[in-house]
């Protein structure tokens, strides 16, 4: 069952790519990343990790529903949420990116990490995303408790000083 989940995500991901045969080699012979077009099948949002580890840790709460894929770019220090194609959609916020038709996004396969990128939630090869009204209210949430913790850490960071 594990293997077809596997392989059905592979090819959802790689439907994505110019060329999809060329990128499920890259991911098995390369160095495991392949630039993949949003705005097709899905858009990404872009948000500091911080930000995007709290709203990931809201979704996570209904034990129904899985979130849909989520990435992390431990370099980048950002976590990318892949939600439906919105040409239109305008996501505001500190660091906040949308990335849609048009632009290109770094993917390793779903089934390991490469280099930097890594799957905190890979697809599973339905075409399941992010719903974004669910992972708006997310982030609103996560920015919350992010404003409740900063003054904590400052307070934290001048102890430390003495």
């Amino acid at each position: 069952m594990q293997s077809v989940m596997w392989k059905q995500a592979v090819e959802w991901l790689a439907a994505a790519a110019r060329d999809p045969q060329e990128c499920k080699r890259e991911w098995d012979y390369g160095t495991g990343t392949v630039l993949v077009e949003a705005g097709r099948y899905w858009d990404v949002l872009s948000v500091p990790d911080r930000l995007g580890l709290l709203a990931l840790d809201c979704l996570w709460r209904d034990p129904l529903k899985v979130p849909g894929p989520t990435l992390v770019d431990c370099a980048a220090r950002r976590v990318g949420f892949f939600l439906p194609p919105d040409p239109v959609s305008e996501w505001v916020g500190s660091g906040v990116r949308h990335v849609g038709r048009g632009s290109w996004v770094a993917v390793p396969p779903p089934y390991r990490p490469a280099g930097r990128l890594e799957w905190l939630v890979p697809p599973d090869g339905t075409g399941s995303l992010h719903a974004p009204g669910t992972l708006e209210s997310a982030l609103r949430e996560a920015t919350e408790a992010l404003a409740v913790l900063a003054p904590v850490s400052a307070e934290h960071a001048v102890a430390d000083c003495w």
